[in-house]
């Protein structure tokens, strides 16, 4: 019952506006490189270019975002990320109503998004902590696990629908529109929002996120960790794309099939997030799911053809997905608590930096080793380095007085 309770008026609206912009994009999931495919008759290579380089200049961008952000008002922020969000997407529905989308285009919306979204999870996240007292924050990450994964399991069937009937740019213009109505509802909130008081800590740079988190022997085990697990999750996910619709002669309602029921597991896992840490302790879940989320992709690369090799898929992705909605809102509760007020954006913008960064890097690094040694081969591999990861985790639970000290302000003596 306690997770049923409400976290005030001004939560929900944080959480309504949270909702509406992650159906727009489970809406417009693909959208980018199918409208690069059929569109403007893109090759592979070209296709894979949008991708990484969307996250990695957008990474890029993000950078001198963080630090400007640490000292203002985070609504304001988030409003500002949506409204370009707005208006970087809905340029291409315009552009293509009007003959004259093209690739660069598509290359530049898909950088200002990737930017925007760094600096918006940076700045929410500290308008979270601000917003809630800290016993509500397991309780909050939670229902926004919830929705995230509620999304995914609706809006990719009904986004490909929608193309199916409307055309490739309709779920663009769906998600354009998600994120105006988000900005509405950010407005929505109401309430007064101090900005934030001048401290003894630097403004600095977005060098201050990666040194305070180096610096910190709780951040920084879980750092590399979720870093690394997260891009070795991603990067099999375009060779599995070749795999299944090439090779195995998957139909592509089967492939979608294959990636949105297992989010059912998403609901479950976040679900019972927080009765696990209530039973358990939160070390021991942050523990135990952080395993189990890296034992289960190594199966991919002995997927088969027919009904037991989508039954193989399937199984595959809901491990992996339960597993790792138990361990996002617990790790992104741990990771708030244990960072200073006045570090929190630079802070998630370094860890958003990085994985992006990382993540691009590794796609398109997959993509030739999966032309020299296979594509199964390269699945593989991902698989084998993720069974590694877990012991980038911290293995013991630290101190009280330990943990208290490391959340110090940073106006305090560093460490």
């Amino acid at each position: 019952m306690g997770g049923r309770r409400s976290l005030g008026r001004r939560f929900g609206w944080l959480w309504a506006a949270y909702a509406v912009s992650a159906f727009g994009t489970s809406l417009s999931f693909g959208a980018f490189p199918m409208i690069a495919v059929l569109v403007l008759h893109a090759g592979p290579a070209a296709v894979s270019l949008l991708a990484a380089a969307g996250l990695a200049v957008g990474a890029a961008v993000a950078v001198p975002l963080g630090p400007w952000v640490e000292f203002r008002r985070k609504r304001p922020v988030m409003v500002a990320m949506d409204l370009t969000r707005f208006a970087a997407l809905l340029s291409i529905p315009v552009a293509f109503a009007l003959g004259v989308l093209g690739y660069v285009q598509l290359l530049v919306v898909s950088v200002l998004v990737a930017a925007a979204d760094i600096t918006f999870t940076a700045a929410s996240g500290a308008f979270l902590k601000s917003l809630l007292d800290p016993e509500d924050l397991l309780v909050a990450n939670g229902r926004f696990e919830a929705t995230n994964w509620t999304s995914i399991v609706v809006g990719p069937p009904l986004g490909g629908a929608a193309v199916g009937l409307l055309g490739p740019v309709t779920t663009v213009l769906a998600d354009a529109v998600s994120y105006l109505l988000s900005a509405l509802g950010l407005r929505a909130i109401g309430g007064g929002e101090a900005r934030p008081a001048p401290t003894g800590a630097p403004k600095g740079s977005l060098l201050e996120g990666w040194r305070y988190i180096l610096a910190s022997p709780v951040l920084r085990p879980l750092f590399f960790n979720t870093v690394l697990v997260n891009a070795l999750i991603m990067v099999p996910v375009p060779l599995l794309t070749v795999l299944m619709l090439g090779p195995l002669g998957f139909a592509p309602w089967q492939y979608a099939l294959a990636f949105s029921v297992p989010c059912l597991g998403g609901l479950l896992g976040s679900r019972i997030a927080r009765p696990l840490v209530t039973r358990f302790g939160r070390h021991r879940v942050l523990l135990t799911s952080g395993v189990l989320r890296a034992c289960w992709p190594l199966g991919l690369a002995f997927v088969g053809p027919g009904a037991a090799g989508l039954l193989l898929v399937m199984v595959i992705e809901l491990g992996v997905i339960t597993s790792c909605a138990v361990f996002n809102p617990v790790f992104a509760t741990h990771r708030l608590e244990m960072t200073p007020t006045d570090r929190v954006v630079r802070t998630l913008s370094a860890w958003s930096v990085t994985g992006k960064l990382l993540t691009a890097a590794l796609t398109a690094l997959w993509g030739l080793l999966a032309g020299l040694t296979g594509t199964r081969e390269a699945i593989a591999l991902a698989g084998l380095l993720l069974l590694a990861t877990p012991f980038l985790l911290p293995r013991r639970q630290r101190p009280p007085q330990e943990t208290r000290r490391d959340a110090a302000p940073s106006s305090a003596p560093a460490p």
